[in-house]
């Protein structure tokens, strides 16, 4: 039972470090084949950040490590939700809104507008479950299709209620008060090394999601829903039901993504808002494997990524979109790692079946004379 264990172990860790080898060497290869100076690049890259630096991968991390979650929730159900860039889209614009209002004093109008972030985010992932659940429509068409009206909704409200700066084309919302906003964490010196007070939600949710899933009821249905829709319903679960309630918890976690920035250091949304978060998740929760930890080890190592690719036109003289390419080749190469792996650790279970059955062959039973 140990040695099973152990190899399952190895096992699972074999395929992102396999996929990050080979992100490493095609990355190598490209630079090399551009003429650009590989050694000098990872060596700008992996070398240690400095404080400011350090609390930037983290904040960064933060939000990824939400937008992981969030992915990693619908695919344990086997449900592909790439929406979680328009779910957090409507949420945070909707946080900004409540929040900015004040309707409640001090944190009970920040929990006010975190409750409304997350129910809106979950209505807008519903739309999709449903569709997938009542009428067969697949839910990466949906999803990205909301993504698009989400752009576009936001857009037209943000111009009805938007504030204009005097002096700036900027608009955005009402400015959330002081007394609403969560305090960032200091791992240093300054402001510039302070870290999102929203880690602390952040890493609760990252509980909640092992905890549900693993300890509970509707952890076991969810999981064996994914894995065997017809055992599922050999065993009487809902597969419609458990759609539906799937993306509506995948849409609420999205609806989490934006409000680290909006509560710790934007304060409004605005055209400025930071965009794209949605998609990173993708590559992070397979990354990490739909695991919390996994998840949290993908989210720093893509904001690490980023963070360290900034100096690189300066001091390097290479272009930091490097680490797209990077970034790009590990989701291609993650998924390749998943499938050897999964297939070598078959074959290795086959072999160990042979091996048992060979010590002990079955003995032939005695006729029962008459």
């Amino acid at each position: 039972m140990t040695n099973a264990r152990v190899i399952r172990f190895l096992l699972g860790l074999a395929a992102p470090v396999l996929a990050l080898v080979a992100a490493f060497a095609i990355t190598s290869l490209v630079l090399v084949v551009a003429g650009d100076p590989a050694g000098d690049v990872w060596s700008t890259i992996l070398s240690w950040p400095e404080e400011r630096n350090l609390a930037n991968i983290i904040k960064n991390a933060t939000v990824l490590y939400l937008s992981g979650l969030a992915v990693a929730f619908g695919f344990r159900m086997n449900l592909f939700n790439i929406g979680v860039d328009g779910q957090y889209r409507v949420a945070a614009f909707t946080a900004a809104v409540v929040a900015g209002e004040a309707w409640l004093p001090g944190y009970l109008n920040t929990a006010f507008a975190i409750v409304c972030a997350m129910a809106v985010g979950a209505m807008w992932a519903g739309i999709a479950g449903v569709l997938r659940a009542t009428r067969g429509v697949s839910e990466v068409i949906s999803t990205i299709m909301l993504n698009a009206i989400a752009t576009g909704l936001v857009a037209y409200l943000l111009r009805k209620v938007a504030v204009r700066e005097a002096g700036s084309n900027d608009i955005g919302t009402k400015q959330i008060p002081e007394g609403s906003r969560i305090p960032n964490i200091s791992i240093g010196e300054g402001p510039t090394s302070e870290i999102y007070g929203f880690i602390v939600i952040a890493a609760l949710a990252g509980f909640l999601f092992w905890f549900v899933l693993n300890k509970t009821r509707f952890g076991f249905d969810l999981r064996a829903t994914g894995q065997s829709t017809t055992a599922a319903v050999a065993s009487g679960i809902s597969v419609k039901k458990m759609t539906i309630v799937a993306m509506l918890i995948s849409g609420g976690v999205a609806g989490l993504v934006g409000l680290p920035i909006l509560f710790g250091s934007a304060y409004a949304y605005g055209s400025t808002f930071q965009s794209g978060l949605g998609f990173a998740g993708i590559a992070i929760a397979l990354l990490g494997r739909n695991n919390p930890i996994g998840i949290a080890i993908g989210a720093l190592l893509f904001a690490f990524l980023d963070e360290q690719s900034n100096p690189l036109q300066i001091l390097v003289g290479v272009s930091p979109d490097i680490v797209a390419i990077t970034q790009g080749v590990i989701v291609l190469t993650v998924v390749v790692s998943y499938e050897l792996v999964r297939r070598y650790g078959i074959r290795l279970e086959q072999r160990e079946v042979a091996r048992v059955l060979a010590d002990h062959p079955a003995t032939p039973q005695k006729e029962v004379s008459a």
